[in-house]
């Protein structure tokens, strides 16, 4: 091999490495449901013909993620081969008229009918999602050198979209195989393969949607620029934390570098106050549209970064074209992929101490205004270093899916056209106003006028209770808010107003959110009847608890909801991000006709 061949085959050999990561979680989806349909007891000769072919499916999804990971692109082609083999067979052993008939019987029926549709998902898989993520170089996604190559991204998007279509259909029929008259084995199979099949196409949304706009959000077609915001967890807000610093974004044909940094404090506040959604000014009165701390009081994103934007403009007379939030658990997880990062002033921020850094080490060391530029320059300073370091695409892929998923990162576009496309998504932080599951919102505003937050520690226990005769159920909530905040050497930047009278407390109003077409029933603090604010918006419920949690104490709220009608025993929950992660366990019952 001659020296100008090796740099050639070492990015090679790095560019299918950086394939693994999307292709692994897929394979995922063949082993559980492989090793699933093992324990399910299949009657008859063909069921374990069925039950061969999908462990052997099994095995080859093991070795082509290997040989994926290791770059043997020849032999991952010939193993997906002989994956799609046993894959097939497998559907043709659970399609023969015997297995037809046993579908039709009242005992085993719905049982074998779902071993089909586990054989054709993964089949399906195998035939329309691999071969084409063989061949797809997601590597267009990740930026080098500071710049997005918008060409090549542009070619990889139908790829990307025929493989989103194919997880997502997948996706649908799963989720119309009625699971609640299987045996447990079956029904838990089931369960399984949904919810990792739910994580594929959240990962599969992420990079279609990434491919489709991010030429024009990053200037294909003209200039453009963002406002990133900074969250502080530090002073809770309903979307995470109140927005505390900003940095201007600025985006030309996928080149993309920082600008103008400031603090939400230098913004000032707004006399006659911006026009704020009628049900969200009934909850929070003109707040959101005063100050721009309080713009997120809302758990909605939309109308979070549409007042600040207006905000901003009115400020500095600069339109930006969207507004992107993160928080410093973000930057923590960015971290993982670039490196430690040297903020202005010779500070540096690694992934491990960045939180602790930002919501607790600065407020001890800095007066206002530093903190506030500190804030700005460290989001900026890691931002830039992602755009322009070589990041390892493996973990930089996984930092944002998990923060995705957390709701630690939310985009809003001010063009209408890009924002539907969001829809309803993570990253979008639109609080729906339907359910496909019944679903609680959980969220937190400041009371105390502090910087108390880092110290909380939230958990939330939601159980599906009994049906009611005009059909809608009952949940059960339990939040629970344990102060971690010591008795005394707290700065006065930390302790703030101390609107709780003891300025140790933390105050935090704490509102719940009904499932769309539902209601709040009652509430309890620590077992007593507690007094609750109460509106609507966006068709669910809200009622609001002052709650007071002391240094080293905890309280507990519970709390009584009714869904709309539904038949279905899950729930889920939406929660505000905080700086330590939400202690949560969801109990589910089963369906209401069963």
């Amino acid at each position: 091999m001659t020296e100008s061949e090796r740099p050639t085959r070492r990015r090679s050999r790095s560019r299918r490495r950086r394939r693994a990561r999307l292709r692994r979680a897929l394979l995922g989806v063949l082993v559980v449901g492989s090793l699933l349909l093992a324990t399910g007891g299949w009657i008859g000769f063909r069921g374990w013909q069925a039950r061969a072919h999908l462990l052997n499916a099994a095995g080859l999804a093991r070795e082509l993620s290997a040989q994926v990971v290791g770059g043997d692109s020849d032999r991952a082609l010939r193993t997906l081969a002989a994956l799609q083999e046993q894959a097939g067979a497998a559907r043709a052993a659970t399609a023969d008229p015997s297995w037809r008939l046993g579908r039709l019987t009242p005992i085993a029926g719905d049982d074998l009918d779902a071993v089909r549709q586990i054989a054709i998902a993964i089949d399906d898989l195998a035939r329309k999602a691999f071969p084409t993520l063989l061949r797809t170089d997601l590597t267009s996604l990740v930026p080098t050198g500071g710049r997005l190559d918008l060409g090549r991204l542009t070619a990889v998007s139908a790829e990307l979209t025929q493989v989103h279509e194919s997880v997502q259909r997948t996706r649908r029929d799963l989720a119309a195989v009625p699971a609640d008259r299987l045996v447990s084995q079956i029904r838990q199979a089931l369960t399984d393969l949904r919810a990792e099949i739910d994580r594929l196409a959240s990962l599969t949304t992420a990079a279609d949607q990434g491919a489709r706009l991010l030429p024009p959000l990053l200037g294909a077609n003209g200039p453009r620029r963002y406002l990133l915001v900074s969250q502080n967890l530090a002073e809770l807000r309903a979307t995470g934390g109140m927005f505390g610093a900003y940095a201007m974004i600025e985006a030309d044909n996928g080149t993309v570098k920082m600008g103008k940094q400031g603090s939400s404090a230098a913004l000032g506040l707004f006399n006659p106050a911006l026009e704020v959604p009628a049900e969200t000014r009934a909850l929070w009165t003109d707040l959101p549209g005063i100050y721009p701390a309080d713009v997120n009081l809302s758990p909605h994103f939309p109308t979070a970064a549409k007042l600040y934007r207006e905000m901003f403009r009115r400020k500095t007379s600069i339109t930006v074209d969207g507004v992107l939030a993160v928080d410093p658990v973000v930057l923590s997880y960015l971290l993982k992929a670039t490196g430690p990062v040297l903020v202005p002033g010779g500070v540096p921020l690694a992934s491990e101490k960045v939180v602790q850094t930002l919501l607790n080490d600065s407020y001890q060391r800095l007066d206002i205004k530093q903190q506030d530029e500190f804030f700005a320059a460290s989001a900026a300073a890691v931002f830039d270093a992602f755009f322009k370091k070589n990041v390892n695409p493996k973990v930089l892929l996984s930092a944002f899916d998990r923060a995705i998923t957390e709701r630690r990162i939310l985009f809003w576009s001010a063009r209408p056209e890009e924002q539907r496309t969001f829809g309803d998504s993570r990253m979008a932080g639109t609080l729906p106003e339907q359910d496909t599951v019944p679903t609680v919102g959980v969220f937190l505003n400041d009371g105390s006028g502090a910087k108390l937050g880092y110290y909380l520690r939230p958990a939330a226990n939601l159980t599906v209770g009994e049906c009611r005769p005009d059909g809608r159920r009952e949940l059960r909530l339990r939040v629970t808010l344990r102060s971690t905040a010591p008795k005394s050497g707290l700065s006065k930047s930390v302790l703030g107003l101390g609107l709780a009278g003891d300025p140790y407390t933390v105050r935090t109003l704490v509102s719940i959110f009904s499932p769309a077409g539902g209601a709040v029933l009652e509430a309890r603090l620590d077992g007593v009847e507690t007094a609750l604010g109460s509106g609507t918006e966006r068709r669910r419920q809200v009622a609001t608890a002052s709650v007071d949690v002391g240094p080293g104490a905890e309280r507990a709220l519970e709390v009584t909801v009714l869904t709309a009608k539904t038949g279905v025993g899950q729930a889920e929950l939406w929660l505000t991000p905080t700086a330590s992660p939400w202690t949560t366990q969801v109990h589910s019952a089963p369906s209401c006709d069963q």
